[in-house]
């Protein structure tokens, strides 16, 4: 499936010339037809004598409707670019073709319409040849000028006939396992409920499909599929969708919104882009103007930062960041325009290079020039690299979705990466990427490796050097100072471990050389309550009776080495003792099913206080059960 999109301006003739291909009249809405001019997006299609169907975008040629006009262009791979004979060249001629030309639209033809309105033939040839002039240097520059009048039929089989060619010569769609459907119309019908319309790109959709709409984080369900008012269970990318939705109301959408996948897109608010400027701007782009961004069917404001220039004049080009209003689905790769309100005119546009930038870029930062020329350039494994960065660890998932590449392109650049050593996986998999769930898996640079070993040990050194007698520093305690996922840690212990770089408990991290050690003085005190509680193992000295003998910093050694036991807010234990009291109350419930806290303070020879803290501690272990007033095994 082909998108063809008109272009041109206002009262050349698009609608007029859709109707005529089509037999569809694209102005759906009553201003537009008692007007005789389009505000909003049409839409028709037709079937050209190879067979291929294709869709047609007819778009408003006004300029007060000209954000209109970018909603529904970006998603065309035909332009069917449309200039009066009577008329000629005329302004939105100039802007519209600008646009077509900033977008790469790959493929186009140029209708000359209205031509039974022109008698003289040398005044066609003018206008031929002021078209093709104005064309030149633009993606339209070898497109066919094909002269047609929707009146007389003159020139309409040559203009189909071409419109065929040029969608054979087109390259279908990709599809890369990420649908997104730009929303260029929400609307609702009786007895279904909400329609949204819009050009699928990059994946697949299929009736009964979970989807999330984003910007919003709304859910939905696929409950139809239509494309050219003919039922579908399935659409393929490039195709024109109408989308029955369930679970979401009208008023809850809107156009630029996008539908996908659940957990494959997140909105921005930050793009890094390569801008072309326009030649026909009156005066130099400035660094934080504020001007309007168009991707896709979204329109969003924008503060423009430029990154290697301190202005941008006419028909130059630079690298900038456009800082975001409202949040806005992009991807690397997609092509864009930016506008200046007021005076309403168009400025440039050009190529996102990152559509999920970590942070504002210091302007004229070699690094940053480096990092985002390497993303222009289109090598897998630079592109993967670069988005990676010196600093940042980042799931596979995300990096392989931030690269907009084919997931296998994308997973065999990450593995040559990995093989040349220039990439660390947060695993301590041996699989590298074969391992299963390696999509959640982090992976980063080794640069940024190296730096999180060094924040890893230096943050561990100074806990080390402040409480030399625990054993290690609390896991959530590090994650707070490193500032990372919960995933992304876990990889990072697991990978640190494996290379011997840490020692683990389930609850704390410590450096592998790191050993608690009792000064003579603190050892021998210790000593003296080991052999206290040895003494009496099932009337031992209490929480605050140890504490005061041995102080807090060794008591809370002895609990980390596991010497001591804590089971109860005032109750401690050797560990041997609890170890032999447990299997010795085990064994008591196989032979007599249950155990009351007094039979089991007898079986002790203990007092309540020591049998009651005893079974809680076994209770919240899940070794006994509490049944009203006695214990069960579980």
């Amino acid at each position: 499936m082909y998108v063809i999109g008109t272009a041109g301006h206002v009262d050349h003739g698009k609608s007029t010339l859709v109707q005529a291909l089509s037999g569809i009249n694209p102005d759906r809405l009553r201003e537009e037809r008692e007007r005789q001019m389009t505000i909003d997006l049409g839409f028709a299609w037709l079937t050209l004598p190879s067979g291929t169907e294709v869709s047609v975008v007819d778009v408003p040629g006004h300029e007060d409707f000209l954000k209109n006009m970018l909603a529904g262009v970006g998603g065309i791979d035909v332009a069917l670019l449309v200039v009066a004979a009577d008329e000629a060249v005329m302004p939105q001629t100039r802007e519209h073709l600008a646009i077509l030309d900033l977008l790469r639209i790959p493929r186009g033809v140029i209708a000359l319409t209205k031509v039974d309105l022109v008698s003289d033939e040398e005044w066609l040839d003018l206008v031929t040849e002021e078209v093709r002039e104005l064309a030149q240097g633009t993606v339209m520059a070898d497109a066919s000028i094909v002269p047609v009048s929707a009146v007389t039929g003159r020139g309409l089989p040559e203009l189909v006939a071409e419109l065929d060619r040029l969608t054979e010569q087109s390259t279908p769609r990709r599809n890369i396992g990420r649908p997104r459907l730009p929303i260029d119309r929400v609307f609702s019908v009786s007895g279904f409920g909400t329609v949204i319309t819009g050009t699928l790109s990059d994946g697949i959709f299929s009736v009964g499909d979970d989807v999330a709409i984003v910007p919003g984080d709304l859910a939905a369900r696929v409950r139809g599929l239509q494309t050219h008012k003919t039922k579908v269970d399935q659409v393929l990318p490039g195709y024109r969708v109408a989308m029955n939705l369930g679970r979401v109301a009208t008023e809850d959408l809107a156009r630029g919104q996008v539908v996908t996948r659940p957990g494959t897109i997140r909105p921005t608010l930050l793009v890094d882009a390569r801008l072309e400027v326009l030649r026909d701007v009156p005066r130099p782009l400035e660094h934080n103007m504020a001007v309007e961004l168009y991707v896709g069917a979204a329109r969003v404001e924008a503060s423009l930062r430029l990154l290697d220039a301190d202005a941008l004049g006419p028909g130059e080009s630079g690298l900038v960041q456009l800082r975001l209003a409202a949040p806005l689905v992009a991807a690397r790769g997609d092509r864009y325009i930016v506008r200046l309100a007021s005076p309403s005119m168009t400025l440039g546009g050009g190529e996102i290079l990152n559509a999920h930038p970590r942070r504002r870029h210091r302007r004229r930062h070699p690094e940053v020039i480096a990092s985002l020329e390497a993303l222009e350039t289109g090598d897998p494994q630079e592109i993967l690299a670069h988005l990676l960065g010196p600093r940042q660890a980042l799931p596979v998932s995300e990096v392989v979705a931030m690269s907009d590449l084919p997931r296998d392109e994308a997973l065999a650049a990450l593995r040559e990466l990995l093989d040349g050593d220039r990439v660390v996986l947060l695993s301590a998999q041996t699989q590298g990427l074969d391992a299963p769930g390696v999509m959640d898996a982090g992976v980063a640079s080794r640069a940024a490796w190296e730096a999180l070993v060094q924040r890893t040990s230096s943050a561990l050194r100074a806990y080390h050097a402040r409480y030399a007698l625990r054993t290690g520093m609390p896991r959530e305690e590090l994650k707070s100072r490193l500032n990372m996922e919960t995933a992304l840690f876990a990889g990072l212990l697991s990978r640190a471990e494996a290379e011997g770089l840490v020692r683990l408990t389930p609850t704390t991290v410590a450096l592998r050389d790191h050993e608690a050690t009792l000064t003579p003085a603190q050892q021998e005190a210790a000593d003296r309550l080991l052999e206290a509680f040895r003494r009496a193992p099932y009337t031992p000295p209490s929480l605050a009776q140890a504490e005061e003998q041995v102080g807090a910093t060794v008591l809370e050694y002895l609990f980390e080495s596991g010497a001591l036991v804590k089971v109860s807010d005032d109750v401690v234990f050797s560990a041997e003792t609890r170890a032999d009291m447990e299997q010795r109350l085990v064994a008591f419930l196989r032979e007599h099913d249950q155990a009351t806290v007094a039979e089991v303070r007898d079986l002790f020879g203990t007092s309540r206080k020591f049998a009651l803290g005893f079974l809680e501690d076994l209770d919240r272990r899940r070794v006994t059960k509490r049944l009203g007033d006695v214990r069960i095994l579980r």
